[in-house]
């Protein structure tokens, strides 16, 4: 069997040789899902979260939807972490008494290999406190906004957080940079952008591919990676320039630690 190491010696940079099983080796399949009744009730509105996210992936010809694991407490979360391994964990914004950085923070100390994502409904007073903090024990911040594909967004964009290095600069997977500051701009824009792009890859898929090549379409769609300020942006590009498809950028967001109204030009 092929490994990694063999693959890249070969320093093969093309799609139309991939063996497809090197990429996106890294899935989340398993989520603990931390947050209150209620928060559930109203994440899942008619039906169960892991039966949506089955349905998305079946729709846009995905593979291996994640399953979910609710708790509700903090004793719970430590219990599960304890008896299982997870791939993601999501928290919503509070937590019984204790706030969700709170919460993540002490995730981290004990787990720090695991990404933590906030997901908090929407508040203006609440995202804007959010986007002022440093938030150093979380890996994304999500504003809900009513649509459940962010769920999707998130668990793929962490997937290609994950498999960036080897897909992009090991197999020649392109990338797209977005670069914006506000959490609810981007959790907007990525469901879209997502749903976009397994669009084309589906129509893609359709031009009397065979099985094979159609499953290296799909795994070798354009990862996105999400930036919050101009040296993450930077560092990202000089990274994976050679693969870089292209650029999403807000004009203003952080530069040198202050606001640059002309950041994104």
């Amino acid at each position: 069997m092929e490994t990694r190491s063999e693959y890249q010696k070969a320093n093969i940079n093309t799609f139309k040789e991939t063996p497809f099983h090197l990429l996106m080796q890294k899935r989340i399949t398993d989520i603990l899902l931390v947050c209150s009744p209620y928060d559930k009730f109203m994440l899942e509105q008619d039906g169960r979260i892991d039966e949506f996210l089955f349905q998305e992936y079946v729709s846009l010809n995905l593979r291996y939807p994640p399953r979910f694991t609710h708790v509700s407490s903090i004793d719970q979360v430590f219990k599960m972490l304890e008896e299982r391994k997870f791939d993601l964990i999501i928290i919503m914004f509070h937590v019984g008494s204790l706030p969700a950085l709170d919460l993540s923070k002490m995730i981290k100390e004990r787990y720090p290999k695991i990404p933590v994502v906030v997901l908090v409904q929407f508040s203006r007073e609440i995202i804007e406190k959010l986007e002022t903090e440093t938030l150093g024990f979380v890996d994304h911040v999500f504003c809900w906004l009513g649509n459940a594909n962010i769920l999707l967004a998130v668990v793929k964009l962490i997937e290609d957080r994950l498999n960036a290095e080897f897909d992009i600069n090991s197999v020649g997977a392109q990338a797209i940079i977005l670069v914006e500051d506000s959490i609810r701009y981007y959790s907007s824009y990525l469901p879209t952008i997502y749903h976009a792009l397994f669009e084309q890859a589906g129509r893609l898929m359709e031009e009397g591919l065979n099985e094979h090549q159609r499953t290296l379409r799909m795994r070798g769609r354009p990862k996105i990676l999400l930036a919050s300020d101009y040296e993450e942006a930077m560092a990202l590009f000089l990274r994976y320039r050679e693969q870089v498809l292209g650029i999403i950028s807000d004009i203003s967001y952080h530069r040198n630690g202050t606001r640059d109204p002309e950041a994104g030009l």
